[in-house]
C-alpha cells in the first residue's frame, strides 16, 4: 500500500512541473543550501541526498534552487537541528534518531527496536497519525521537517570476536544509534553515538570495541570489516529507518503553496527511490563483504529474546521520562495492534 502511494506521489510531483514552471517567473526563487548528514560517497545514503536535490531542481521549474553540501560544511552534523532551528543553516538531510538528546521521542519516528518494516512504518506515518505527531515534535524546535527517506533493515553490529552468549557483551564499548543503544546498555554494553564519518577511526584507535551503523552496502563503504570481521544479523534495532529533511522555518514560511508541495512530493519520491535502491544493493554488498573475509552470524533466539525483554523495559522507562515519547509510542502501538492481523494473514512468512 505504501509503495503504491509513493509511486503516486512521484506522478503527482511530475504533474505539477508545468504549474511550477509557469509560476516561477512571478514567484520568488527560493535558494536552499542543504548540508548532507552523510558523505556523498557513502553507499545508498550519499546517492539519496544527491537524488533529492536533483528531483527538487528538476520539478521546481526554477522556483526552487537547492544545492548539496558535504557533511560538516557549515556546522557539525550533530548540531544540524539547532542550526536549522535558529536559521543559521537553511536545510539538512539527516535522521531523527540523532536528536534523542533533545527528546527521546525522536527515536520513535526514526527507528524502533523490534519495530515495523518499511510498509507498516510508512502506513502509520502517512495514514495513522504519525505525520501529525512528527510535525508537533519538530515544531518545538522551530524546524519544518519532512519524512524524506526510508531504508530496509540494517545489520546489528560489527565485533572483533564472536558473541556466543550474553556474557560476551559485558563491558564492550560500542557505537550505537537511537533506542537500541539503551537496550544494549541494559545488557552490559557501554554505548556512545558517533557520526558515521568518525566511526572507523574510533574503531581503529580502540575508542570503541564494536559498532553498528547501517546496512551492508553502507557499512561496506566505511570499511569496518578491516578491523571487525564478525557481522551480526538481523537488525533487531532498526527494521526500517526514516530519514528526514530539516528546513528552516523562515525558508518554509517564505514558500508559496506550490513550492511547499514540490518539497513534499520530492521527499515522497525520494523515499520510494531510496527504499527500492536499498533493497537492490544488499545482495551484491554481502558478496563483496564475504570476499573481504567477513563472517556473518545470526543472533541466537536466546540473545534476541533477552534484547526484546530489555527493550520492553526501556519503553516503560522512556514513557515515564518523556510525555512526547509516550504520546507517539501509544499512537504507533495502537496502529500496529490493528495492523498485526493483516500482517500475519496477508504476507508469506
Amino acid at each position: 500500500m505504501a509503495r503504491y502511494d509513493l509511486a503516486g506521489a512521484l506522478l503527482g510531483a511530475v504533474a505539477i512541473v508545468g504549474v511550477s514552471a509557469a509560476q516561477s517567473a512571478s514567484a520568488d526563487t527560493i535558494r536552499i543550501e542543504m548540508q548532507g548528514g552523510y558523505a556523498s560517497n557513502v553507499g545508498l545514503l550519499g546517492p539519496t541526498e544527491l537524488h533529492l536535490v536533483e528531483v527538487v531542481n528538476a520539478i521546481a521549474g526554477g522556483s526552487i534552487e537547492m544545492e548539496f553540501h558535504e557533511p560538516n560544511s557549515f556546522v557539525p552534523n550533530l548540531e544540524s537541528l539547532d542550526a536549522v532551528g535558529n536559521g543559521s543553516l537553511d536545510a539538512a538531510w539527516t535522521s531523527p534518531g540523532y536528536w534523542t538528546g533533545k527528546d527521546v521521542a525522536f527515536a520513535v519516528v526514526g527507528a524502533v527496536p523490534f519495530g515495523p518494516s518499511a510498509g507498516e512504518y510508512l502506513a502509520w506515518m502517512k495514514f495513522g497519525g504519525g505525520r501529525e505527531l512528527w510535525d508537533e515534535l519538530y515544531g518545538k524546535y522551530n524546524v519544518h521537517s519532512i519524512p524524506c527517506g526510508i531504508i530496509p533493515p540494517e545489520g546489528s553490529g560489527w565485533f572483533r570476536n564472536p558473541i556466543e552468549n550474553l556474557e560476551d557483551l559485558q563491558g564492550l564499548k560500542m557505537r550505537f544509534y537511537g533506542l537500541g543503544a539503551k537496550v544494549m546498555e541494559k545488557l552490559g554494553v557501554s554505548t556512545q553515538l558517533i557520526g558515521g564519518g568518525e566511526i572507523f577511526q574510533a574503531l581503529q584507535l580502540g575508542t570503541i570495541d564494536a559498532t553498528e551503523f547501517s546496512m551492508p552496502v553502507m557499512d561496506l563503504t566505511y570499511g569496518f570489516y578491516q578491523i571487525a570481521k564478525h557481522y551480526y544479523m538481523p537488525g533487531w534495532h532498526q527494521q526500517s529507518t526514516m530519514n528526514d529533511l530539516l528546513i528552516s522555518m523562515d525558508i518554509w514560511n517564505g514558500m508559496d503553496d506550490t513550492q511547499k508541495a514540490i518539497m513534499e512530493h520530492a521527499c515522497e519520491a525520494t523515499q520510494l527511490w531510496q527504499f527500492a535502491n536499498g533493497e537492490a544493493l544488499q545482495g551484491p554488498a554481502l558478496k563483496e563483504l564475504e570476499g573481504h573475509g567477513v563472517e556473518f552470524h545470526m543472533w541466537s533466539p536466546e540473545i534476541l529474546e533477552a534484547m526484546r525483554t530489555a527493550w520492553l523495559e526501556v519503553v516503560e522507562e522512556e514513557k515515564a521520562n518523556s510525555e512526547m515519547f509516550a504520546k507517539i509510542w501509544d499512537s504507533l502501538s495502537a496502529f500496529r495492534a490493528d495492523y498485526e492481523r493483516w500482517g500475519d494473514m496477508g504476507y508469506l512468512k
